[in-house]
């Protein structure tokens, strides 16, 4: 039993509900091919739980609970409470900018999540020395978020996206390789037409 629910043994797939923090629901796929490996994914509004046929009712049943508590887990590890975001930005700009610009760690005043940037990943005020980011980036990976933070905080700086902007910018080693995920990620959102950043 899973939230309550019973998980039937038969089915080809079923799905049951799961916690808010993940998708809807759970779906079970069962693979004759599969002899041991369970694992879990998630796809799109579910989580998708691949297992083999023939399990136990519960075997299957504790199989789905420990997929779901690891994926929480990896969930809630994925998110950045908005609190660990200054400091993140200032030890990035510590270490990709300081040797650049020894004041850039002193040049934000504050970071936070922002729920109405539906078009951009993050932007910045310079006058107030404030970087806001879209919420969407909450669970994208470390190193995505972490060039943004360097993208916005660089916009500290130097305005536009010049040849010292890229200069700076480029000290962050995946730069170019997160810009690449974010370019994926907004034309996914129908983004294409709008520059992600400004």
């Amino acid at each position: 039993m899973l939230n309550g629910v019973s998980l039937p043994r038969r089915l080809t797939g079923y799905v049951v509900p799961v916690p808010p923090d993940l998708p809807d629901h759970v779906e079970i796929r069962r693979s004759a091919r599969r002899r041991r490996t369970v694992s879990a994914r998630v796809e799109g509004e579910r989580v998708v739980v691949l297992m083999p046929q023939g399990l136990s009712a519960a075997a299957e049943q504790r199989h789905v609970a420990e997929l779901i508590a690891g994926l929480r887990r990896r969930h809630a590890r994925q998110e950045m409470r908005e609190d660990d975001l200054l400091p993140r930005s200032r030890d990035l700009a510590k270490r990709y900018l300081g040797a650049t610009s020894p004041a850039a760690a002193a040049k934000c005043a504050s970071v936070r999540w922002v729920t109405n940037q539906n078009l951009r990943w993050g932007s910045c005020t310079p006058s107030q020395k404030t970087i806001r980011l879209s919420d969407r980036l909450r669970t994208a990976p470390g190193w995505v978020l972490d060039a943004v933070l360097i993208h916005e905080w660089v916009h500290l700086l130097v305005p536009g996206h010049g040849p010292d902007f890229q200069a700076l910018v480029q000290h962050y080693p995946k730069y170019d390789q997160a810009q690449t995920f974010l370019a994926g990620a907004s034309w996914s959102a129908g983004w294409s037409n709008s520059d992600p950043h400004h």
